[in-house]
């Protein structure tokens, strides 16, 4: 039996300057004005649809291969110093895709942006929760990540609705060091994470040179041990790989819905406010059990594919009240996980499920591109529903 570390009495002040950084870095981390625009920066390099799905595969490729190793590291040393050190990669990567426009600046670009979120992924869930659980706080964790995305959320439309003055006025080096600024200031907050860990700790009575590989030992050992571990692992990328891959087809979604280029955008931002809401609900939505959780799914399945299969644009509301669903069920599934998790691997397990939504995510991208080669947008995105009735059913008979 694992023992839980000891807790001090709830301290109000560390509480709020725990979640006070983690808003402020989740909103900066988002705050990225290059984000609706760095295609067409591809597109005016000259790069070819094929060159630019390449740089889509690097990317994808890059989080796979770093997403587990980049978690034992941060169970092995300083969660804080990976938090700081990924978007101080992006900055650069940013930089080199306005400066020098060119094939293999971007694919620089992409590696080291992959990079960051590998760096980010994994360890900033396991230094939130288990500074939240040495204050005695750990229940509201859900709660304080559901708002750490809706903050994310909120600088998305924020930087798409800045990025088009700012980029019509002043072009693309106006946007890239508005995104690079963006990033060194979201280092700068990373910077003023409370951690109350050190190296020497992450995986006690193991010599320094040694400690990446046990923080993976540890970790994965811990996986194969608990069986309820390892089902809260598979939860993750069950609930969050599907709609996160058809989020990047929803303007083809709204497009064969009828909708004028001019307002595919507006529709977009109430997809995305859909998203923002699930976000925020997550605190109450924590008691669902079981069968509550399963209800959420389903519901959430069949409000996409209705939304999608009606071919409106009044069906994207549909389609917005599904994706705040799903990212309703992915905090909760996270915050699941983070619950089950006793040992030292805690980084490790959660970059492991991140490795499993990143592969689901690639798989539903190629299922996507075979299912819209031969039907409508709308109808692959009700097909695509299917899996997460399948989901809730194991869910609620699951003992």
């Amino acid at each position: 039996m694992t023992l839980s570390p000891a807790r001090v009495p709830v301290a109000a002040p560390g509480v709020r300057r725990l979640t006070a950084t983690l808003y402020g870095y989740a909103f900066l981390d988002e705050f990225v004005l290059l984000y609706p625009v760095y295609a067409l920066l591809f597109a005016d390099t000259g790069l070819s649809v094929g060159q630019m799905s390449s740089l889509f595969v690097l990317w994808s490729a890059t989080g796979v291969l770093l997403e587990v190793p980049s978690g034992a590291w941060a169970d092995a040393v300083s969660r804080r110093l990976l938090l700081w050190l990924g978007p101080l990669l992006g900055a650069a990567g940013f930089a080199l895709w306005v400066l020098v426009p060119s094939y293999w600046a971007f694919a620089a670009g992409f590696v080291l942006w992959g990079a960051r979120g590998a760096l980010g992924s994994g360890a900033l869930e396991a230094l939130v929760y288990e500074e939240l659980e040495r204050l005695g706080a750990a229940e509201r964790y859900a709660r304080i990540m559901g708002r750490a995305q809706a903050a994310g959320q909120i600088a998305v439309m924020t930087a798409m609705a800045l990025a088009g003055p700012v980029f019509a006025a002043y072009g693309y080096p106006a946007v890239g060091a508005a995104s690079v600024l963006a990033c060194l200031l979201c280092a700068a907050t990373a910077t003023r994470f409370p951690e109350h860990r050190s190296a020497a700790t992450a995986v006690p009575d193991v010599p320094d040179d040694e400690g990446w590989a046990a923080s993976l030992r540890s970790g994965l050992g811990e996986a194969r041990r608990d069986r309820s571990v390892r089902g809260a692992l598979l939860l993750v990328p069950a609930v969050a790989a599907v709609w996160g891959a058809l989020d990047e087809y929803t303007p083809l979604l709204a497009r064969d819905t009828g909708a004028a280029d001019a307002t595919i955008p507006y529709l977009l931002v109430m997809v995305w406010a859909g998203v923002t809401a699930g976000s925020l609900l997550a605190g109450p939505a924590e008691r669902l059990g079981r069968r509550g959780f399963g209800a959420l799914l389903a519901a959430s399945a069949l409000a996409l594919a209705a939304g999608a299969g009606i071919g409106t644009p009044a069906g994207l509301a549909l389609v917005a009240v599904a994706f705040g669903g799903f990212q309703l069920a992915t905090v909760l599934a996270d915050a699941r996980l983070q619950q089950r998790i006793e040992g030292t691997g805690r980084a490790t397990l959660t970059s492991v499920a991140g490795l499993g939504t990143e592969l689901a995510t690639i798989t539903v991208y190629g299922t996507y591109a075979q299912l819209a080669s031969t039907t409508a947008h709308g109808t692959a995105f009700a097909l695509l529903a299917v899996p997460y009735l399948l989901v809730a059913v194991l869910v609620a008979l699951r003992r």
